[in-house]
């Protein structure tokens, strides 16, 4: 079914939503009422007990603008003594359900004791802050769970629901009305749309690990449709009672940016709140979005955390949320804490197979002192060199999933390469009218084995990843080799004024199609990373019609062989002479 939406001026698809009796195990029962849990009490095994007593409102109602009622529940501390509250807005559902018990973070290794047991998926956790005088509120998103109204993916939509949950858990009479937003993935995500919309009470905001544009890096990312992840690990498990946007529909009627994508992407010229933003390199998804995010926030007041874990793993880290808690003891209680002086940006820099560099501390993202290398691609001899090389052109089939071609340099000094990479390449296809482009920077030893970077801490967790390894290569999400990158070559029109040599922004609304055997130059940028590269290490640039790469197929966005593609016959790069195909790279002196 299709809806006309009037702000769009467009049609959006529908579909029902998944039936609350098909999920497995069941999200919980609406049982409103109000629970006192005791100190002491465990909630799940291994948990930690309960350092306080905790108010426990569950299933309360929430009127939104549009008529729809949600519910979520509220923790907090027992006494009368108003609080601030923090709030977060998850389709996964409160308690119960598919998210909650599969993706419980203790089978990613976090230990038991890290934990209440009273955690939602991705979300804060209650024990922790109900004790440190926070209240803490979970809202199951309109249209999933047992919340009215339809979902909407994202957008102004999804955004002006949270803001009337915001104000109203700013009135209630245990509430300050300072209220701050958390939440890692879709629930940082949301919280970039609800702070452009300024909501009179929201005083912060933490989001960890948030896309920032659903067309550009996930759904139609290099103009590419990939909406498999999307649909079979995403909205294949969540539930409601009603209609939900059909964002996999969306991404194969509306294969161009339109009003439809750019209302998926929040105004950060308007987010003027104090923000800790936390991102990393190694998810398959938030990298590009999450520093993108703090680039772009008007906020005088904002720091950045790069970590090197998986995200789940880094938001339950006692010490990460003890940091967290400083933030906003700073801006939702306004207590004199010395936060200001944290430094605003504090880095990961990756070193796989090696040991990482944690915490380093720069004034700013992109690092200021960055220098830029140029490596030029040799097709004659399969190398990158310094030097523009004779002319010669590489060949693969645009269409075989074995085939492709790879460019190496052997390092002779130790070399760090933090920012973003991009690739600029003369293309064509011997015998079709577009190309779909997909490249991996990534390491080897010396003796050309891969090197893998593991997310996962616990040494029983990565033996685990290190047993999944099949031809060199281990799962996406739990390990990380560099960065990938994607370009549908009919999309490979430029905004001038907002492109760099670095960082090109393709616009995506038209396709310029090629004539077989027309050379072309493209820009094919890759998400930010850090790597430590160590002398006798070699990099390597590979390229094909397919994603590539250290990282097992058919695992999570970037990785699916059976992705749709365009290609058929030969593909071609020429290198060297006229055509300067070469990988830019960011070196830290």
């Amino acid at each position: 079914m299709k809806k006309y939406i009037e702000e769009y001026g467009l049609e959006v698809a529908f579909r029902p939503a998944n039936p609350l009796s098909d999920s497995v195990p069941p999200v919980a029962d609406v049982q409103p009422g109000r629970t006192v849990l005791p100190k002491g009490s465990v909630h799940a095994e291994g948990a930690y007990p309960l350092p306080c007593d905790i108010v426990l409102d569950r299933d309360v109602e929430i009127p939104t603008r549009d008529g729809s009622i949600l519910r979520g529940d509220v923790f907090r501390p027992t006494g009368d003594e108003p609080v601030p509250v923090i709030v977060t807005y998850t389709p996964y559902s409160r308690r119960g359900g598919w998210w909650n018990t599969n993706m419980d973070v203790k089978k990613f290794g976090v230990p038991g004791e890290w934990v209440s047991g009273l955690q939602s998926f991705e979300a804060p956790d209650p024990g922790y802050w109900c004790d440190h005088g926070y209240a803490l509120a979970v809202v199951d998103a309109a249209g999933t769970s047992h919340s009215g109204g339809d979902e909407y993916f994202m957008g102004n939509r999804s955004a002006k629901n949270l803001y009337d949950v915001i104000e109203w858990l700013a009135e209630q009479e245990w509430s300050t009305g300072k209220v701050g937003t958390a939440g890692i993935s879709q629930l940082a995500m949301i919280q970039w749309a609800v702070a452009a919309l300024q909501p009179p009470h929201l005083a912060a905001i933490s989001p960890t690990e948030g896309c920032i544009d659903i067309y550009r890096e996930v759904s139609v990312r290099g103009g590419i449709p990939d909406t498999r992840f999307h649909k079979e690990d995403i909205a294949d498990h969540i539930f409601g009672e009603n209609a939900t946007e059909d964002a996999v529909a969306m991404a194969h009627q509306y294969p161009l940016m339109n009003a439809y994508w750019a209302d998926k992407r929040a105004a950060f010229d308007r987010i003027e709140v104090p923000a800790l933003v936390v991102a990393s390199y190694t998810s398959p998804l938030h990298p590009h979005g999450t520093f993108e995010a703090f680039r772009s926030l008007a906020s005088t007041d904002k720091w950045l955390r790069v970590h090197n874990d998986q995200e789940w793993i880094d938001g339950a880290d006692p010490e990460h949320v003890a940091d967290q808690r400083k933030f906003f003891d700073r801006y939702l209680k306004g207590l004199d804490n010395g936060w200001e002086q944290t430094p605003r940006v504090r880095l990961s820099v990756l070193d796989p197979g090696g040991t990482d560099i944690v915490g380093r501390v720069e004034e700013d993202w992109p690092l200021p002192r960055q220098q830029w290398r140029t490596l030029y691609l040799d097709a004659g001899s399969g190398s990158l060199t310094d030097e523009k090389p004779a002319e010669s052109v590489a060949e693969y089939a645009g269409d075989d999933l074995g085939s492709s071609v790879r460019f190496v340099t052997t390092f002779d000094q130790d070399t760090e390469i933090t920012g973003y990479l991009n690739l600029h390449l003369w293309v064509e296809a011997a015998d079709a009218d577009d190309m779909d482009l997909f490249a991996a920077v990534y390491k080897e030893d010396a003796d050309g084995n891969l090197l893998h970077h593991i997310t996962l801490r616990a040494p029983e967790a990565r033996a685990f990843v290190q047993s999944l390894e099949k031809d060199g290569k281990l799962p996406a999400t739990l390990s990380y080799t560099g960065p990938v990158g994607r370009l549908r070559v009919s999309h490979r029109a430029l905004d001038p004024e907002r492109s760099t040599p670095s960082e090109p922004f393709l616009t995506h609304t038209a396709e310029e199609l090629l004539t077989p055997g027309e050379c072309v130059p493209v820009e094919l940028s890759l998400w930010p990373t850090s790597l430590l590269v160590h002398p006798g290490e070699r990099l390597v640039v590979e390229i094909a019609g397919h994603p590539v790469g250290p990282v097992a197929a058919n695992d999570l966005p970037g990785a699916d062989l059976n992705m749709a593609t365009r290609n058929r016959g030969a593909h071609r790069i020429r290198t060297g002479g006229a055509y300067d195909s070469h990988l830019l790279l960011p070196v830290i002196p």
